[in-house]
């Protein structure tokens, strides 16, 4: 998959749970697993910009293109 999620990363450098986080973001933990373990199809802005606010981060520190080849 050419798209990578770092959520796991942000939320390990800040000690945060992933129930916090669901809980901050206005998410449940369920749909927070499928972002963060890459399942996802499609992230809404609210909810990227709900993230990055959060995280305190940008969109690129929690969402990395990588080339497949």
């Amino acid at each position: 998959m050419p798209i990578v999620v770092r959520i796991d990363v942000e939320l390990a450098k800040r000690k945060m749970s992933v129930g916090e986080f669901a809980e901050r973001i206005g998410l449940t933990p369920a749909n927070v697993a499928v972002l963060k373990n890459g399942r996802a199809k499609a992230v809404r802005f609210t909810t990227l910009e709900a993230m990055c606010r959060t995280l305190n981060c940008q969109p690129g520190d929690l969402l990395e293109w990588v080339d497949d080849d």
